[in-house]
């Protein structure tokens, strides 16, 4: 059996380094380090007085420590980690551009009023779980821990969206996080398939950041 050292370190590099930035922005905010919102995705805030940083940190924040973040940070830890070493296995660009492209696309979202969140994080955590149930369509998953059961792809999320209902959680950040990730599954697989022809390709920018994940989380 592992030590949690082990585990850590057998962790790929991209879930490792969102996980770890996600509990300490929470941890920080717990420790009132810093105001959450002043992170907040505020449209306002980032064009008329160019705190760009809202664009990206608000990523980071997925609540404080409750049990809706501690299943959130699981679904990293299982999703996530499951995805990088499987379907994106060799492929960790593709990986990170897929969360990239997940959290472009709910910040275009977000300019909709009426589908703005102050903290996009549960989104983009909620896509991954979209794209694992495409990915695994056949998979035997524990939810939550307590209920054991292998469904077809389809029903996964909307599972996960049910209990989320019964827990209080709101729904609209997984909804999103559905759009972006169905979005993507779309471009990258669907329209291929239908059109033979790949034209989504991960940009040459983001492979550098793979050397700062590696430098800073698995060195």
């Amino acid at each position: 059996m592992s030590t949690p050292a082990e585990y850590y370190n057998s962790l790929p590099p991209v879930s490792k380094a969102y996980g770890v930035l996600c509990l300490m922005a929470t941890a920080a905010q717990r420790l009132q380090l810093y105001d959450a919102r002043n992170i907040a995705l505020t449209y306002e805030d980032v064009f008329r007085r160019f705190q760009i940083w809202r664009l990206v940190n608000n990523f980071f924040f997925l609540g404080p420590f409750s049990f809706p973040f501690a299943i959130r940070l699981i679904i990293i830890a299982k999703y996530g980690v499951s995805l990088e070493r499987g379907p994106f296995g060799k492929r960790t660009a593709d990986f990170l551009w897929m969360l990239i492209f997940g959290a472009i696309s709910l910040l275009v979202m977000a300019v909709v009023p009426f589908l703005w969140t102050p903290f996009m994080g549960p989104s983009l955590v909620f896509m991954i779980v979209y794209i694992w149930a495409r990915e695994f369509p056949n998979a035997r998953i524990n939810i939550y821990g307590v209920v054991s059961l292998k469904v077809h792809w389809f029903y996964l999320p909307w599972v996960m969206l049910a209990l989320d209902l019964i827990f209080g959680v709101p729904l609209l950040p997984n909804f999103l996080g559905m759009v972006a990730g169905h979005l993507y599954y779309f471009l990258t697989v669907l329209h291929p398939l239908a059109s033979g022809k790949y034209i989504f390709k991960t940009p040459l920018w983001v492979y550098p950041f793979l050397g700062l994940f590696a430098f800073y989380f698995c060195s």
